[in-house]
């Protein structure tokens, strides 16, 4: 019962106590007419209630940071007695938005924003709605939530640099061929070495011939992004968000730039959510999983970083390139790096941060810098 509700009735109560003490009719008539208009709005509501039913559906399972999600509701009723309008809460992440509807159509699209990346819950909270006397108010839960995936969105880049000793471009004669797998035979080419030579096949043959070995996969991009907690302790909750949207989005754009390139790209995530995406060189539309992958990541907790980075010195001889994305530089980090670095493949930080000339972090920057290790800012915004 709503507050008009509750004055109609003292005033029907106090009519009605007026009407025994004065014995006046007409009080007994108001007193009368109030409790039946009470009864028929009280009547109203309970059937609109069991008749109308709203069900919020996705149309869109995903979409790209800041654009809309489009929901679809759906009206299911019969024959509804005279209401108020309804009130439909549509939730959309953490925020509640509200839809007012006189006439209740079949089907009623909405847009919802996506203003960060992440899984965004999405349905009813509740609807709303009343008799045509505001007398009596009733407030329906909602049922069952979808999930939407915010995806993040990448940018341009600077092209990784790998190391003239991973490439195979350090001498003009050398190929990027594995010495312990023979594969097939070749004719001879001006530069190859001797001890290549097919010496018994040549003589049979009446030409030099040399043996071809197996080609090794090309040195891998490994991507370590921190996936935990993103930010300082006293960060707010749309700070965070920014943060992470800025990580993701980075480490996107890295393995995007890599795969135009048709480089392997392997990024294992040591979050909540463990998961480990690969991308085998040539391969670039394997690429498009990516996105979910780290949109479904947490950024609540996980294994801390610099043990992160300790974990993963067991693949640096196949890596060629090392890009390590991080939204704070700690003492522990900036070894684990150096140590990465030393095991021989080149090596890129992205520090996520809004001063980029802030005084704790220019020691740390400093001894990157002594290990040639590449600093990159990137600005969250």
């Amino acid at each position: 019962m709503t507050r008009r509700g509750g004055a109609l009735l003292a005033i029907s109560i106090f009519c009605l106590f007026c009407g025994m003490s004065l014995g006046g009719r007409m009080l007994y008539l108001s007193a009368v007419f109030g409790v039946l208009t009470l009864l028929f709005s009280l009547l109203t509501v309970l059937i609109a209630r069991r008749r109308l039913h709203v069900r919020c559906r996705l149309t869109t399972p995903s979409v790209p940071r800041g654009e809309y999600m489009q929901a679809e509701l759906a009206f299911d009723y019969k024959r509804l007695p005279p209401i108020s309008p309804v009130l439909v809460i549509v939730r959309g992440g953490d925020k509640l938005y509200e839809c007012a509807y006189e006439r209740f159509p079949a089907r009623a699209q909405i847009s919802l924003p996506a203003p960060h990346v992440g899984v965004v819950d999405v349905g009813i909270e509740s609807w709303v709605f009343s008799d045509i006397f505001g007398l009596f108010e009733i407030r329906v839960r909602g049922g069952e939530t979808a999930q939407c995936l915010a995806l993040p969105r990448d940018f341009e880049v600077e092209a990784l640099h790998f190391l003239s000793s991973d490439d195979g471009r350090a001498l003009p004669n050398r190929t990027s061929e594995d010495l312990s797998s023979p594969d097939d035979t070749r004719a001879y080419r001006a530069g190859d070495p001797l001890k290549r030579v097919h010496w018994k096949l040549s003589a049979r043959r009446r030409e030099l011939t040399v043996r071809r070995y197996e080609t090794p996969a090309p040195p891998d991009t490994l991507i370590l992004m921190d996936c935990t907690l993103p930010g300082a302790a006293d960060e707010s909750e749309e700070n965070r968000a920014i943060l992470r949207d800025t990580l993701c989005e980075t480490a996107l754009s890295v393995a995007m730039m890599q795969s135009r390139d048709d480089s392997p790209v392997r990024m294992p995530f040591y979050g909540e959510r463990t998961a480990e995406f690969y991308m085998a060189a040539g391969r670039s539309d394997g690429i498009a999983l990516l996105p979910e992958l780290l949109a479904r990541q947490p950024f609540t907790g996980g294994t801390d970083f610099a043990r992160v980075l300790n974990l993963e010195l067991r693949r640096m001889r196949s890596t060629g390139a090392t890009v390590i994305i991080t939204s704070r530089l700690s003492a522990d980090v900036v070894e684990g790096i150096a140590h990465i670095r030393r095991m021989g493949p080149s090596a890129r930080v992205y520090l996520i941060t809004r001063t980029p000339d802030a005084e704790q972090d220019r020691p740390y920057v400093a001894r990157l810098q002594q290990c040639m290790v590449e600093v990159c800012y990137v600005s969250p915004a």
